[in-house]
């Protein structure tokens, strides 16, 4: 079945669908990882966008139960170039096809990601819609040609010339697609009840740590535990009062989706829960919250850091550190007051990546300390904050 990924600006991409044979609408992005595309399927982050692979082969090892970060899959859709429809894997129980289409996720495959991905770097991050049609390659390839771009300058819809499954799908993603918001709200990914995690030994020898969950992958969750830490996650909805009543030695706030300024409930509890005198550490969103908490302003990134072999500076030691990255958002460095100090730096854009307080007990970092995929040496930063748990208990 032929497929189409239209883009807001006019620009059609052409392929083959897979998933699920149905039409979707989403913020188009890339990502720039040679694996992992498991985990970059089920991070919450992702939710409201259509992801594009930059790594040509994609599906080779299949789907196994073992590398989910969250309880589902949260993208719209996802384009890649080859597609592997017959995985070599031990642990494999699904290919990447039967996965998408079981959670009524649709994919395009046969296109040139290349050329989406350089049109993406030099228009920016744009709308899209993923859509699929019955037609033979030939009638559908000459009636889209008579269509001449399926948006009009005005962005509306042009429908008319177009095949005819392809302009049903297009019909009733108009609406939603003209009133898409590209932030998607965060509660729609969060768990909605408390819970409790504890280390596997059962012993409980360290602090706890309360994780508010705006969309939090599930190796953070691990590494503290396996650390020895008990974990209590909390929903985004929770409030500072809610999670002093806990008692935490510390507080993550996790990485989540969307624009980091309509979080506004996260951001007060951030700042009640600074004046409270609560460790903060931040991931990705997190920082995002802290930096706004902190009288800080955020900036949406031309289209973004995905991926994971982004260079980053830590600027207090010098070191750079290849890193895991998912974020469109990123802190203006000239609206962070005084005290504020930039801990880590981008070396492809400079934009700040980390942050910390001089003067209360403030991290935060925009990227993924605790990869998944990606590489786990920036992982010293999560022990870090945890140690200083430690020290202050």
């Amino acid at each position: 079945m032929k497929g189409y990924l239209v883009l807001e600006d006019g620009t059609v991409f052409q392929g083959e669908a897979f998933g699920a044979p149905r039409g979707n609408v989403g913020e188009v992005v890339f990502n720039t990882s040679m694996t992992g595309y498991q985990e970059i399927l089920t991070d919450p982050s992702y939710a409201g966008q259509i992801v594009v692979m930059t790594y040509p082969l994609v599906g080779n090892y299949g789907i196994n139960p073992e590398d989910f970060e969250s309880r589902q899959p949260f993208v719209r859709g996802f384009v890649v170039k080859e597609l592997c429809m017959d995985p070599s894997h031990w642990q494999a129980n699904q290919t990447l096809s039967e996965y998408l289409a079981q959670n009524e996720i649709p994919g395009l495959y046969g296109i040139d990601t290349r050329a989406l991905t350089r049109h993406l770097r030099v228009k920016g991050t744009l709308r899209g819609v993923l859509a699929t049609a019955n037609e033979g390659p030939a009638e559908a390839d000459q009636e889209l040609g008579e269509g001449g771009g399926l948006l009009a300058l005005d962005g509306q819809w042009r429908i008319p010339h177009l095949p005819p499954s392809l302009r049903r799908w297009l019909a009733e993603l108009q609406h939603q697609a003209q009133a898409f918001v590209l932030s998607r709200p965060v509660l729609e990914v969060t768990t909605p009840t408390a819970y409790h995690l504890e280390p596997e030994d059962g012993r409980r020898r360290k602090p706890r740590v309360v994780v508010v969950d705006f969309g939090v992958k599930r190796n953070i969750l691990r590494i503290m535990t396996d650390l020895g830490y008990p974990v209590t996650v909390v929903p985004a909805t929770a409030t500072a009062e809610e999670i002093l009543a806990l008692e935490p030695a510390g507080v993550l706030l996790s990485n989540g989706p969307g624009d980091p300024q309509d979080v506004r409930e996260g951001v007060a509890t951030a700042r009640t829960l600074m004046e409270a005198g609560v460790p903060l550490f931040g991931i990705c969103l997190g920082q995002q919250i802290i930096g706004l908490a902190l009288g800080g302003k955020s900036i949406k990134l031309k289209f973004g850091h995905r991926g994971a072999n982004h260079p980053v500076k830590d600027c207090l030691t010098g070191r750079i550190y290849i890193t895991s990255h998912n974020h469109g958002y990123a802190l203006e460095e000239s609206s962070l007051p005084p005290e504020v100090v930039v801990t880590h730096r981008s070396l492809n854009d400079h934009t700040v990546e980390g942050i910390m307080h001089t003067q209360r007990p403030i991290w935060s970092v925009q990227y993924h300390p605790e990869a998944s995929p990606g590489p786990q040496e920036s992982r010293y930063l999560l022990e870090r904050f945890l140690t200083e748990l430690d020290r202050k208990k």
